[in-house]
């Protein structure tokens, strides 16, 4: 079978797994972006798309136009290389409470975990001096920052982080648990109250409900953020007690499935595979993804590595010198209604082939095959709006899939 896909004016004709499915790119028009790094929405019914840029700029595009800058933070943050405002999520009572978090390298080139909130008049203009720092993590290289930060389901904000950046993680950021770096992050931020099923993290170590803490972050507003009584490694002095998940090398781009609520992360290889990580909803936390033990479902190096670990596997293993890949791009689970055919299959790319993927339609297979390929550099990222509809970025364009009824 075929897959016909039109972009523009031209018909592409690529092999699918799954019939003829009709699906074209459709730019939003937005002449004025430089270096877009995320697409992200408020969850608040207003249809807005907001887009970061990696300078340290928010805009908001309403559909037709960009219309003003939402944030403009550019004073604040470091963009060179792999820095920059490279993460936003809205806080799932936004509608209420006007809270929005953000991640960006500061002018140290620490990552920067902050809140802000929205101006009292005028929805579409952020209060600039309302900023809150949730936490600031040491960065030890200029790369390999991680970059997203998403809400779960469970309402948590999780942190994405890379190992630290270098060659192969030569301080063994990732498997080391009293480090943040290479590690999945899960911390509650909701406005502080007496919540007797919430530990409380407000200073170093201090036993809350019982538990013994060791929180990480630093330079942390007292109170803004707190430790979810379940997270996987409470109770060890030993282990930073916001870890989730640990063994990752770069989760520049990762989400969760808007129904199921399952965690799905593109983590950039070194040079030899690329993976993409599975975390099903109902898991306890705890993944050790491997790196730098593994690299995606190989052996990397093991001399840090004492043999006892317990690694999970990706469920995408991609070869770099299979079809010139050498960074993914994770993606979103496809749940929009625009174009029934790709319901549930997963979306993603890599930044150097330009290759977009589609997985199997069928539950827990991840085979793939080809969505687009735009045969170049600069894909790096995509964006899912409230309705589920998926957004890639390309460059200093940004497209949306959509439907094509192309005749014959």
């Amino acid at each position: 079978m075929k897959l016909v896909i039109k972009l523009g004016l031209i018909l592409i004709t690529i092999q699918s797994l799954a019939g003829v499915i009709p699906v074209a790119r459709q730019s939003l028009n937005i002449s004025s972006l430089s270096t877009p790094t995320t697409v992200r929405h408020a969850g608040d019914g207003s249809g807005r798309l907001f887009i970061t840029e990696k300078a340290g700029i928010i805009k908001i595009y309403n559909g037709t136009s960009v219309t003003t800058d939402f944030l403009n933070i550019s004073s604040l943050v470091s963009s060179s290389g792999e820095r920059g405002l490279l993460g936003l999520d809205f806080d799932p009572n936004y509608s209420t409470n006007g809270y929005f978090y953000i991640n960006y390298t500061n002018n140290s080139g620490d990552t920067i975990i902050a809140r802000y909130s929205v101006s009292a008049g005028d929805a579409n203009i952020a209060d600039p001096n309302s900023a809150q720092i949730i936490m600031r993590i040491d960065q030890h290289s200029s790369n390999h920052n991680g970059g997203d930060i998403h809400f779960g389901p469970d309402g948590y904000l999780y942190i994405g982080m890379g190992d630290g950046g270098g060659s192969g993680d030569t301080g063994n950021y990732a498997q080391d648990l009293t480090e943040l770096l290479g590690k999945m992050l899960r911390i509650d931020v909701s406005p502080p109250t007496i919540n007797l099923d919430i530990v409380y993290s407000d200073s170093f170590e201090e036993p809350k409900n019982g538990i013994n803490l060791n929180t990480c972050g630093l330079d942390s507003t007292p109170g803004s953020y707190r430790i979810p009584n379940d997270n996987p490694f409470l109770n060890d002095a030993n282990i930073c007690s916001e870890i989730w998940a640990s063994g990752l090398r770069n989760p520049y781009r990762w989400s969760f499935d808007k129904l199921t609520g399952d965690l799905i992360i593109g983590d950039v290889g070194q040079n030899a595979y690329e993976e993409v990580n599975f975390q099903p909803a109902s898991s306890n936390g705890g993944e050790n993804y491997g790196w730098a033990c593994r690299e995606g479902a190989h052996d990397f190096n093991t001399s840090f590595c004492t043999g006892n670990e317990v690694f999970t596997e990706p469920v995408i293993d991609l070869p770099q010198n299979a079809d010139g890949g050498c960074s993914v791009m994770g993606g979103y689970v496809y749940r929009g209604t625009a174009i029934p055919a790709i319901q549930g299959r997963y979306i993603f790319a890599d930044y150097c082939n330009g290759r977009i993927n589609l997985t199997s339609p069928v539950v827990g297979n991840w085979s793939y095959d080809l969505l687009v390929d735009l045969s170049n550099f600069q894909l790096i990222g995509f964006g899912e709006d409230e309705d589920g509809e998926v957004y890639y970025i390309f460059g200093n364009q940004i497209f949306k899939f959509i439907p094509e009824v192309i005749n014959f």
